[in-house]
């Protein structure tokens, strides 16, 4: 299948697609050897694509941040909408999927890729992955009841891993390294609260882009991939933080 050359070198973080015109116009871009003038030309899997003479590594595996609407599904397939509706039809035919799930009505960051060694190592219960969740409740939250989650709670035969919660009235974050079905929402009715809005602002190192509106999606950039390559191990400290207006 032939693909565009900026488009190639976009999604290959080597330059912008506007950079890609200007780089084609001085004669910086060649295929096979021979030297392209419009980045609007395509070439084939097999091409060899140079920039300044040195060929380019061809990106094998995408990964996109999502700013995850309500209503979507985070599978590859449902009865309802899946994030992979939100996709253009040459994202969707890349074989992607979303990295872990957010429930049908929790809404912000998901991960989608083709990487499946990566999406292994970030949801591996083993590398203790934090995730950060905006949330919103039908009570004010008391410091009480954050101690209780900040240690951990009853949960599916064992407790809960320490959360790190900071929050002023009836709002505020937690973050979890886990991802037990519906948690945050079960963790808060522990404690006699119920969650009305939550919203996934940070995975790992990657916050959501707030320029991303709801059901829109990006590429990651090469620092942000190489973020998450790399990702560190949270060492799950007890502690809640009360804001102070």
């Amino acid at each position: 299948m032939k693909t565009r050359i900026d488009k190639i070198l976009s999604e290959s973080n080597i330059m912008t697609r506007s950079q890609a015109r200007e780089a084609a116009k001085k004669g910086r871009i060649a295929v096979n050897g021979a030297v392209v003038r419009s980045s609007d030309e395509k070439a084939e899997e097999g091409d060899v694509i140079s920039v300044d003479g040195r060929p380019i590594e061809r990106r094998r595996f995408f990964y996109y941040m999502m700013n995850k609407p309500a209503g979507y599904v985070c599978a590859t397939e449902d009865n309802g909408p899946t994030v992979l509706d939100l996709l253009s039809p040459g994202d969707k035919a890349r074989g992607l999927f979303p990295v872990g799930r957010l429930d049908k009505d929790t809404v912000g960051l998901i991960i989608i890729t083709n990487d499946g060694a990566l999406a292994h190592e970030l949801l591996s219960p083993k590398k203790h992955v934090s995730k950060t969740y905006f949330f919103r409740l039908e009570h004010e939250l008391i410091s009480r009841d954050a101690d209780i989650l900040s240690a951990g709670i009853p949960m599916d035969g064992g407790t809960t891993k320490p959360a790190v919660i900071t929050f002023e009235g009836r709002e505020g974050t937690i973050a979890v390294t886990e991802g037990k079905f519906h948690q945050i929402k079960r963790m808060f009715g522990h404690v006699g609260n119920k969650v009305t809005y939550l919203k996934r602002i940070s995975f790992g190192p990657l916050e959501l882009d707030s320029s991303l509106a709801e059901g829109e999606y990006r590429i990651l950039n090469a620092e942000e991939t190489e973020k998450l390559r790399i990702q560190p191990v949270s060492g799950g400290i007890m502690q809640y933080e009360q804001s102070k207006a």
